[in-house]
């Protein structure tokens, strides 16, 4: 889908479909979403440039995702998806930067690119100024969002977390003691799985504002130098607390799986102590059950009584001394 921002008296005008030539010159934000080829065609004809594919947008080398062609810069980073929609995913997006016109390529619509666009249609001060305030804007949109969804998942963790010890203090039912544990295994991988696309996000994002400064020449204008020094900042500061998000989620995975290891030993050794107990009055009744013609105990009176005596006794004295030991 072709979608363009123009400016026009102070208003935002949103356009979507095929358009002329001079309307996709004259916009100040083309967006592609899953483009046709003949969006792509009459976007490369009326800009005199080439769009990537989504196989190209997909390659890992910087020199693949970040270049330039004569005055147009290519800046491609992957991007946190889907995180409130239960889809979650990361996606390539390629900022595609000319002179007077900024163009999106992407394939999926992370909710930092709908706030954007509602936000312009409400003020249109972030469309008003040139190409690269444009984008720096839109980036300012994605670095909150991620902060946003940072937020959540570090209140996510520390409920995930006093849950799973609560459950591990508290007198319950195994059953349901099994189910928070679960619980909590669930929501630390979501954490991790989150943490890791986010730091992913930061990394393009650190990439994009490193070559856009190294690009001197061509780009950013001096007037919008100071919106790259903020996102700096900003995304440094989120790639920290990403990290510490990351580590503080493998600290917490560690602590539930020793929760389960110990609720898992405490059952074997339950196990293990009635295994225990019952050896001796087995073979106590394995010797007594067997068929031999000459055995003088199976004439006592008293025989019975006294084999399940000591049966008795077996079993009582194993588990008295373990629990002497304070093995139980």
């Amino acid at each position: 889908m072709l979608t363009t921002y123009t400016v026009e008296n102070g208003q935002v005008l949103v356009r979507e479909g095929p358009q002329p030539a001079a309307a996709l010159r004259c916009a100040i934000w083309i967006d592609l979403l899953s483009p046709t080829q003949n969006e792509e065609r009459d976007v490369q004809d009326a800009l005199c440039l080439e769009v990537p594919t989504r196989e190209e947008m997909q390659e890992i080398e910087s020199s693949s995702r970040l270049y330039r062609e004569g005055d147009v810069l290519f800046l491609t980073a992957p991007f946190l998806f889907g995180v409130d929609g239960g889809e979650m995913g990361s996606t390539p997006i390629t900022f595609v930067l000319g002179e007077a016109n900024l163009i999106t390529v992407r394939y999926a619509t992370p909710k930092a690119f709908s706030v954007f666009s509602a936000r312009c249609l409400r003020n249109p001060q972030p469309l008003q100024g040139t190409s690269d305030a444009a984008m720096l804007h839109l980036m300012e949109q994605i670095v909150d969002r991620l902060a946003d969804i940072l937020e959540r998942i570090a209140a996510d963790m520390d409920r995930a977390s006093r849950a799973a010890f609560r459950t591990a203090r508290a007198d319950v039912k195994v059953s349901r003691k099994d189910a928070d544990l679960k619980e909590a295994l669930l929501t630390l991988g979501e954490v991790g799985d989150v943490t890791t696309r986010a730091n992913e996000t930061l990394l393009g994002l650190s990439r994009i504002l490193t070559y856009l400064n190294a690009e001197k020449g061509i780009g950013i204008r001096k007037e919008n130098q100071t919106l790259v020094k903020s996102l700096v900042r900003d995304v440094r500061s989120l790639n920290e607390h990403a990290h510490f998000l990351n580590s503080k989620a493998q600290f917490l995975l560690d602590a539930v799986l020793g929760i389960i290891n110990v609720e898992q030993t405490g059952i074997i050794k339950t196990f293990s102590v009635v295994s225990v107990a019952l050896m001796p009055p087995t073979l106590i009744a394995s010797i007594y059950g067997m068929n031999f013609e000459f055995m003088p105990e199976l004439k006592w009176v008293a025989g019975y009584p006294l084999s399940l005596g000591l049966m008795v006794i077996s079993a009582v004295l194993p588990i008295w001394y373990f629990k002497r030991k304070g093995w139980l």
